[in-house]
């Protein structure tokens, strides 16, 4: 097809469809699906309502503003995300780090308050949607596994202890999870028995639910449940503390007022906010998009999570990010397409129009044991076992991210997580593995000796693999290993043969290093020589004006040729010696 024919080819729909992936679907919507969405989008609704009103505790806002955070950035994600089955809303991560972030700023100030997280949630979603004109949603691999795991781990034990006063019913005004616990103990005496007993009533409400009716919404039958006993009893004249009058009515757009120094001091918090979020909306959504057979667009999410984010700001809102627990009640539900989130969103706004009366008796302890088993599940233990029995040094890395959280806090922790992710980075390419390679019967192909003591190497011959770019941070280190490889092959070497598969790089100071390592195998009467990549070895050449290579005496297609070559070398060289 010709470039002109494509273009008349495109619709408008097609083309917004570029910016908005979700509008075709929801304007192509087939009749079929409805049933399906509006059931799953009315059991996500269950678990946000009571999920909303208690991460809006946690993130320290009156409970109608976790509502607000479930009702535009679900439309706003249905609109330009790429998952069909992915849900926004509070996230306890989410929550925790903006309340970290945001109480030393406002000193007490309830406007200034909310005018702070509503400019941090702003600009984390800019800094999403700008960094996704840049192609950088690759950014979501940056934290490996170990950190992510980690750092959620500390994060789930910020959220845990955060609650314990909420649960015996005295507040706990200390920063940091060691001073809280100190706190805790110091007040154990002022215990309120009867919110303990409450608090736990929740909890075994929600454990019992979970474990025997898994299709219902336990957070939802929890806080239903201990809001019926309080308003029966009458606990809330008796010193249980209670949510208390829950205003009715959707929420009016309008900006944050801060000045430009107020701005500046969330920015950095909000660019932490932006990394976490999006690094763990992804994992959400390709968790369930590798389930459910279908592809995900990185970039595309990126800025989706940023139109949510704007769009929970403006709603007066705090930030959001991928909601696992509604998403996976979203698929369990048998919901198709976006308009799963669609309906929640409905359903969420009829309930803020007509039915907020009945929230006023929901008490305290009860959405902090709430609070309590969401934290738990962030808490993956697990996983932190298999890094244990796989990989040492992973395992070290995910408790040096949960220690970071306890020790600097939540917010400062995420750039221990960063600083843990460079230098996991940097021992990964700066320090990579180097073999020695030989044959071994009954595998095909060429083998690490070290992990095979069977294979078998020809005499007078190395075959030197270095799995990773040779560039100029590595360099020193690969000088390193070859030479070492070189003075235990002794005297009789004769071809010193480098595997160039994994080295797909090669910058000015490495191509300097090989010419070093081939002038010191030439003084030891051995040569240099390069198997695989010969094309692009020979394009690198072209481009630094080099017309043929200083530093590899031959090049081999595959180490196979090179290995053929040499044995025939050494047939001919016997059977001269031979004549003569």
């Amino acid at each position: 097809m010709k470039a002109s024919e494509a273009s008349q080819g495109r619709t408008p729909t097609s083309r917004l469809a570029r910016f908005a992936p979700g509008l075709p679907v929801l304007l192509g919507y087939r009749r079929a699906d409805f049933p399906h969405d509006l059931i799953a989008g009315l059991s996500v609704a269950a678990v946000a309502l009571p999920v909303g009103v208690a991460y809006a505790q946690l993130a320290g806002f009156n409970p109608v503003v976790g509502l607000y955070a479930s009702i535009l950035p679900l439309i706003a994600y249905a609109l330009f995300g790429t998952s069909r089955q992915l849900i926004m809303g509070p996230d306890a991560a989410t929550c925790a780090l903006v309340a970290a972030a945001v109480t030393p700023l406002a000193a007490g100030d309830p406007a200034l308050y909310l005018s702070l997280t509503m400019a941090m949630t702003a600009l984390a979603g800019l800094l999403c949607i700008g960094a996704s004109f840049l192609r950088l949603g690759a950014v979501a691999d940056f934290l490996s596994k170990p950190i992510l795991v980690g750092f959620l781990n500390g994060i789930s034990l910020y959220i845990l202890v955060g609650q314990l006063g909420k649960l015996l019913g005295f507040p706990v005004t200390a920063r940091g999870i060691t001073l809280k616990l100190v706190e805790v103990a110091q007040k154990v005496d002022q215990t309120h028995w009867l919110t303990l007993a409450v608090g736990l009533g929740t909890l075994v409400t929600y454990i019992v639910t979970k474990r025997l009716l898994p299709r219902i919404p336990a957070p939802l039958v929890a806080l239903v449940g201990s809001g019926l006993v309080v308003a029966l009893l009458g606990l809330d004249a008796r010193g249980v503390a209670v949510v208390g009058a829950v205003p009715g009515g959707l929420p009016v757009f309008r900006l944050p007022s801060l000045s430009l120094a107020q701005l500046e001091a969330v920015a950095s918090a909000a660019a932490g906010l932006a990394l976490i979020t999006f690094t763990s909306m992804m994992l959400t959504a390709r968790s369930f998009a590798a389930k459910n057979h279908y592809e995900i667009d990185a970039d595309r999410e990126m800025a989706a999570l940023g139109a949510a984010n704007i769009a929970a700001a403006l709603s007066q809102a705090f930030a959001i990010s991928g909601a696992d627990s509604r998403t996976a009640m979203a698929d369990a539900s048998g919901g198709r397409t976006q308009v799963t989130g669609v309906v929640a969103a409905a359903a969420i706004a009829l309930v803020l129009l007509f039915l907020t009366g009945p929230l006023r008796y929901i008490p305290i302890a009860g959405l902090g044991a709430v609070l309590i088993m969401a934290s738990l599940s962030l808490l993956d233990v697990r996983t932190l076992r298999q890094f244990y029995r796989v990989n040492r040094f992973e395992f070290g890395l995910s408790l040096l991210a949960t220690i970071g959280v306890i020790w600097v806090g939540a917010i400062d922790a995420i750039g221990v997580a960063v600083v843990l992710a460079l230098l996991h980075f940097i021992r990964l390419t700066a320090r990579p593995s180097a073999e020695i390679l030989g044959e071994v019967e009954g595998l095909p192909g060429f083998h690490s000796v070290a992990r095979h003591p069977t294979a078998q190497s020809h005499p007078g011959m190395l075959l030197f693999r270095f799995n990773a770019p040779l560039v100029f941070f590595n360099a020193t280190h690969f000088k390193q290993q070859a030479q070492a490889a070189i003075d235990a092959a002794g005297p009789d070497l004769k071809w010193f043969v480098l595997d160039a598969l994994p080295v797909t790089q090669v910058d000015i100071t490495a191509y300097g290093v090989l010419a070093d390592l081939a002038q010191t195998l030439r003084a030891r009467g051995a040569d240099l020589m390069l198997s695989g990549r010969m094309t692009e070895g020979s394009e690198l050449r072209k481009s630094w004006g080099i017309s043929k290579s200083l530093v590899f005496a031959r090049y081999f297609p595959t180490l196979e040729q090179a290995v053929q070559d040499y044995r025939a070398m050494r047939e001919a060289q016997r059977a001269e010696a031979g004549t003569l």
